[in-house]
């Protein structure tokens, strides 16, 4: 495995070249390009993303450790397929739709200013994570732990109550109709 540390990559396009596992720490990416590409078995510690490209990536049992992405387009990306161990990012400003968070443990993640849409957190340990600002159209949140999430200044919010745990999560007024969906009834 080839190690990295201490790098500043600038306007890369990784997507063609062989991805070989890497490990990469405190290391950061500026307007790369990962668009398809296989990045699995890598490891990225204390690495923070910005204005890249990610969509489409292979992220099997990648590790992301400390791991932030800035105005970053992440479409279609199966992060439930990532090494959970020690597994922590955020995201702010970014473009993630029809991405999977299936079933991963994401306590105090950070989805700020994002567009999600699609994007499926059935069964995901969320707890205490950020979400204001981000518009959240055709999320799936099923069996998903929220509590002491913040929805506040989110759009387009729709989950079952009864279907997930939200003791303790923040939410604004506006949230209310996605919250309440389905009773059908009509508030305003």
């Amino acid at each position: 495995m080839n190690y990295h540390s201490d790098q500043v990559y600038q306007n890369i396009d990784f997507s063609e070249s062989v991805s070989h596992p890497s490990e990469y720490e405190n290391c950061s990416f500026e307007r790369c390009n990962f668009q398809g590409l296989n990045i699995s078995h890598s490891i990225f510690d204390n690495c923070t993303f910005t204005a890249c490209d990610f969509s489409n990536a292979k992220v099997s049992q990648v590790a992301f450790r400390q791991v932030r992405f800035d105005n970053c387009k992440i479409l279609g990306v199966h992060f439930h397929a990532c090494n959970p161990f020690l597994l922590e990012f955020s995201f702010q400003n970014c473009q993630m739709d029809y991405c999977s968070f299936y079933n991963l443990k994401l306590k105090k993640s950070t989805f700020t200013q994002c567009r999600l849409t699609e994007v499926d957190f059935t069964e995901a340990e969320l707890t205490a994570s950020d979400f204001r600002g981000s518009d959240l159209s055709g999320c799936t949140f099923d069996r998903s732990n929220l509590e002491k999430a913040d929805f506040r200044n989110t759009q387009h919010l729709q989950l079952d109550p009864e279907l997930n745990r939200i003791r303790g999560a923040r939410f604004d007024l506006d949230s209310l109709p996605g919250l309440l969906g389905k009773y059908r009834i009509k508030i305003g």
